[in-house]
């Protein structure tokens, strides 16, 4: 037996049908434990992100810009890593 086919193995349970259910398990118990807060207050979520507050101080951003701010953070140190770990395995 390789490596190659212990690794396949692994990967074949790790995130097979047994990892499915533990995340949709997951998810349907903090939904019923948080008793479903995340549509029931989808609404006032979406107001706040396109609404929010609107600040006149200087220096003030609106709660867009500081969601878009973070997600361009991560998705460019996302493409960055990307990158380098491509060019490190494999070269150019």
């Amino acid at each position: 037996m390789t490596l190659q086919s212990i690794i396949n193995t692994i990967n074949g349970f790790v995130w097979g049908p047994v990892m499915l259910v533990l995340i949709l398990g997951t998810g349907l118990y903090l939904s019923i434990g948080l008793r479903g807060i995340s549509i029931r207050k989808i609404g006032y979520g979406f107001r706040q992100l396109f609404i929010g507050r609107r600040g006149s101080g200087e220096g003030d951003i609106s709660p867009f810009n500081a969601l878009m701010t973070s997600l361009s953070a991560t998705v460019g140190t996302g493409n960055i890593v990307g990158v380098a770990t491509a060019v490190g395995i494999g070269g150019p």
